[in-house]
Parts: structure tokens; sequence; C-alpha cells
């Protein structure tokens, strides 16, 4: 497969220079910057209020940043917004389902929001209730689905029509390890097909899933790199060590 038109030179998906974005008084994201690379999977690693979905948001042209630059394939955040929603695909924090419709109705409205014909829609229904094992629940409400499933549904949703990169703010908040760990099958599935995948957690074990990381505290990147290399760099056993001794590190300093 050739990579679409609106691929960045150098193989990146993503691009962010200086990136800032303030509420008022309050800076949410102060001067980030960072790369992705074409068909890796970045993880955003923070705690609540790090700037994680406020960064999300900004690369989603949900809202516009206050100062420095972001390119999504080849799009810019801050002028062609509304190009770049079509060519992603988003999962927020809340899933965007609705509850009344069926698994199979989710499915058919999201495909026609995203412009596929009816032939289209059809199969791809067809075709992703298969994928993401929700053909026995098709004809149920959403709404009385469990929860795994709900994921499992809105993360189908969002990628009805093969988006380029993929964005996903806390998929897995609230659901039984189990059902996260079968989410990330799909995850890396979706990866290894060619999608960039750039996904925010505060799930330390979920770190480990990523190819590359960026630790967020404060609205500012603490550290990047692989998770490898993270533990390596900081001498810890695990990606959890190392956050919390990150974070711990820049809090005492805060204090002096």
């Amino acid at each position: 497969m050739s990579p679409p038109a609106g691929r960045l030179q150098g193989g990146y998906s993503v691009v962010v220079e200086d990136l800032s974005r303030s509420f008022g008084d309050f800076c949410a994201v102060d001067r980030i910057s960072f790369q992705v690379k074409d068909g890796e999977i970045f993880g955003f690693l923070g705690a609540n209020g790090a700037g994680k979905t406020t960064t999300i948001r900004m690369l989603c042209g949900l809202i516009l940043p206050t100062s420095g630059r972001g390119l999504v394939e080849g799009l810019d955040i801050g002028k062609e917004a509304e190009e770049i929603r079509k060519i992603i695909g988003y999962m927020s924090q809340k899933f965007s389902l609705y509850e009344d419709l069926t698994v199979s109705e989710n499915l058919e409205f999201f495909g026609g929001l995203y412009g596929l014909s009816h032939a289209q829609v059809t199969r791809k229904v067809k075709e992703s209730a298969t994928a993401a094992d929700l053909e026995a629940f098709s004809g149920r409400r959403t709404r009385e689905i469990p929860l795994g499933l709900k994921q499992r549904l809105a993360l189908t949703c969002a990628v009805m029509h093969n988006p380029h990169v993929l964005f996903l703010d806390e998929p897995t908040a609230g659901v039984d390890p189990i059902s996260r760990r079968d989410f990330w099958a799909l995850i890396h599935e979706l990866a290894s097909g060619g999608t960039t995948v750039f996904v925010t957690t505060h799930y330390m074990d979920e770190a480990e899933y990523c190819n590359r990381l960026a630790v967020m505290h404060k609205g500012r990147i603490a550290a990047s790199g692989s998770p490898k290399s993270l533990k390596n760099r900081y001498q810890k056993g695990s990606i959890e060590e190392m956050f919390i001794g990150l974070v711990g590190r820049e809090r005492t300093a805060d204090d002096d």
C-alpha cells in the first residue's frame, strides 16, 4: 500500500514544535515538541491533568493551540482542522456511541458520517463486527452490552473509514484487565496494517505495549523514548517505577 498523499516527508505522521495551549492564566500544555513515526504506537503517559487530553484535542483539530505548530499527515492543526478531522480516527475518554441504537446501527451511522457509500457501509459493518467479535451482539441496544464490548464498538466506529492516524484518549479507563488486553490486541493489529496510533493512558502496564512514549507532567514532556530505553536511562525495572521516580523528583524540585 502506498502512503497517502498527505504523508509527511521523513516518515512521520505527526510533528509537533513548541506547542502550547493556555486557558486564561492556566497553561495546560507548555511548549512541547515531538514526532510520531508512520505506523508506530506512540503513547502519551501521565497523571490526570498532565496535559494529555488537551494535546490530543489540538492534534484532532478540536481546539486551536495558543502558540507553536503541529502537523498531522502534513496538515496544519491551526489552519486545516476540518481537513484533519476527515482523515483521522478519534476515540474520546467518553465513548461517543448512541446508547439507544443497536450495535449494527451505530456502525452504520458512523460509516455514513464518514462518507462511505451504502455498499461500503454494508460491507464494513459485516467485516468490522466479525473482526471485533461483535456479531453476536449486532441486534442489541448499545446500552445493554458490557463496557468492554462498548469499548471495542467505539474503536470499530472510529476506524470505519480506514484512517491514516488513530487518536485514542484513555480508551481503556474503567475497563477490566482482560478487556484491556483484548483491546490492545486490536491496536497492535491496526498498527501492523500501517495505521499510526497515538494513545493517551495513565495505566503504566499499557505503556509497555507502545513503540515509543512521551511522559507528560504539568503540561511538559518530562521524558521520551522507547519503554526499554526509558527503563535503562532511569535504571528502573518497569515503566511504573520510572514514572514514579521521574515525577517524584520533579515534585521535589518544584517544592524546593
